[in-house]
C-alpha cells in the first residue's frame, strides 16, 4: 500500500480524536517530511489541511442534520471552544455554524469528503544516480506553496529574476534552483534562489538558506515542469518504500538544465532529495 493509502487510512480511522502530522507520519513508518511531499503531491492537500476539511465537514453534515449542540459537535470534532470552532468553521466554508443548523443545508459549502484509497499510476523512473554535496548557501524569495500545486511557481520566478535575484551579493555562477523546504506547520514552501559564497546585504523579501552536506539521490524530469507532480508522486510514493532509503529531514533543490527554456517550461530539471539510510 503507497504511503498516501496509509495515510488516508489512518487519517480516517483517528478523525474525531487528536491527531498530528507526526503520529500519522509514525503510523505509516515514514518521517514527516516524506509525508508532506507524499501526500501533498498525490492529494494537492497539506495533510493537516486535509485533517482539518474532513473534520469540519463531518461537523456540518451534522449540524445540516439537526445537531443540537454546537459546543458538544465542536468537542466531537477536536475543538476545545465554541469560539475556536466557529472560526474554523467559518473559514472554511464562509458561513458560521448557526447559520448552517438553521438552513439545514450544506448546499454550497466547500465540503472536504473522505479521499478513497487512490489508484496510484506505475509511472517507471528513470534509475536515479546518487551525489555527495558540501554545505551549500542560497538567498531567494520564497513563497508558500500548496502542496502539488505549481501553477503559482512561473510568476513566482519571473518577480525573482527580473529584479531581486540581480541585487544579491557574492552569487556563484550557474542556474538558479527551486529550494523545498518545510514550513514549521508541515506545510511546504518554495525558494526561488541563487547560489552564494557567503552572505552579504540580504535584499528585502529574500531569505537566506543554508543546506548541510548531505547525499542526494538525483532524479531525472524530462518533461514539461507542469508534469513534475506525476514525477514526484512515484518518487515519493514508488521509489522511496522500495528503496530502502529514507529521505532526511533537509531541504531538497530542483536544478533546471542547461537546455531548460524558462518561456516554455521544457528542457527538463533535475530533482535532488537528500537521503539517509
Amino acid at each position: 500500500m503507497s504511503v498516501v493509502n496509509r495515510a488516508l487510512f489512518v487519517i480516517e480511522r483517528n478523525l474525531m480524536r487528536e491527531l498530528t502530522q507526526g503520529e500519522i507520519a509514525k503510523a505509516c513508518d515514514v518521517s514527516r517530511f516524506h509525508l508532506a511531499h507524499a501526500f501533498g503531491d498525490a492529494t494537492g492537500r497539506s495533510v493537516m489541511e486535509y485533517v482539518r476539511g474532513r473534520r469540519l465537514t463531518e461537523a456540518a453534515y451534522a449540524l445540516a442534520s439537526g445537531a443540537s449542540d454546537i459546543l458538544g459537535v465542536a468537542l466531537d470534532t477536536g475543538y476545545q471552544s465554541h469560539e475556536a470552532f466557529s472560526r474554523a468553521f467559518k473559514g472554511q466554508f464562509g458561513k458560521t455554524p448557526e447559520e448552517v443548523r438553521k438552513s439545514e443545508s450544506i448546499a454550497g459549502l466547500a465540503l472536504v469528503d473522505a479521499i478513497r484509497h487512490l489508484e496510484m499510476k506505475a509511472m517507471k523512473l528513470p534509475e536515479p544516480r546518487f551525489e555527495d554535496l558540501g554545505e551549500m548557501h542560497f538567498v531567494g524569495l520564497p513563497a508558500r506553496r500548496e502542496s502539488g500545486d505549481v501553477h503559482e511557481i512561473p510568476a513566482q520566478w519571473q518577480r525573482f529574476m527580473s529584479g531581486p535575484c540581480q541585487q544579491i551579493e557574492h552569487r556563484r555562477p550557474g542556474i538558479p534552483v527551486g529550494v523545498n523546504m518545510r514550513s514549521e506547520d508541515g506545510g511546504l514552501i518554495y525558494v526561488c534562489a541563487t547560489e552564494v559564497s557567503r552572505f552579504g546585504k540580504l535584499p528585502k523579501g529574500l531569505m537566506e538558506i543554508t543546506i548541510a552536506p548531505a547525499r542526494y539521490v538525483v532524479f531525472a524530469h524530462d518533461g514539461h515542469v507542469t508534469e513534475m507532480r506525476e514525477t514526484y508522486s512515484a518518487i515519493w510514493n514508488g521509489w522511496f518504500p522500495k528503496s530502502g532509503y529514507r529521505p532526511a529531514e533537509t531541504p531538497g533543490f530542483e536544478r533546471h538544465n542547461e537546455t531548460f527554456d524558462p518561456r516554455t517550461g521544457n528542457g527538463g530539471v533535475t530533482i535532488w532529495i537528500p537521503v539517509t539510510k
